[in-house]
């Protein structure tokens, strides 16, 4: 499947339009509901391979942000042989009281993966959250950026470089 025809099948299955709270704040007339892509298995496959080239050199470890993260590097690492980490809002309360599940990251080079950015803010959380326990944060991988501003500004404060497979604009 060539880009420009994965762009338009997570447009026709995932693409809303209607009155929105994005998870900024802020109020959209569109939506890209990442869940709609993400759970179609083949789907979720092609956009895993064509993410691959987009994974820096020396990656360790592959962090999926709760929740749509997660199915997003579990292919990432069904594809690659990368391990991954399962990264929690908040660490839970019991059991391992862990934010970050699956394997040890301390020192290691972590890519963080996100579905959807419109802002970074969740990213901007989880990378301290992630540094906080000794990984090496430098890299973001999204599905689709959505945001106003390319590169992502909140982003590029803490150190972090963002890479979308898609842009908003690819869509248009």
């Amino acid at each position: 499947m060539t880009r420009a025809e994965l762009a338009k099948k997570i447009y026709d299955i995932a693409h809303l339009t209607g009155e929105f709270k994005l998870r900024s704040g802020q109020i959209s007339n569109e939506y890209f509901d990442k869940y709609r892509f993400e759970a179609q298995p083949n789907l979720l496959r092609e956009i895993a391979k064509q993410m691959v080239a987009l994974i820096p050199p020396g990656t360790e470890v592959l962090a999926g942000l709760e929740m749509g993260g997660i199915p997003i590097a579990t292919a990432l690492s069904l594809e690659t042989g990368i391990p991954c980490v399962f990264v929690r809002k908040e660490a839970k309360e019991y059991g391992t009281c862990k934010f970050a599940e699956g394997l040890e990251i301390k020192g290691k080079k972590v890519l963080v993966i996100e579905d959807v950015v419109t802002t970074g803010g969740q990213v901007v959380l989880s990378t301290a959250d992630l540094r906080s326990i000794g990984a090496e944060v430098s890299h973001v991988l999204c599905v689709i950026h959505r945001g106003p501003q390319f590169p992502e500004p909140k982003l590029q404060e803490i150190g972090v470089t963002l890479s979308p497979l898609f842009l908003k604009s690819d869509f248009n």
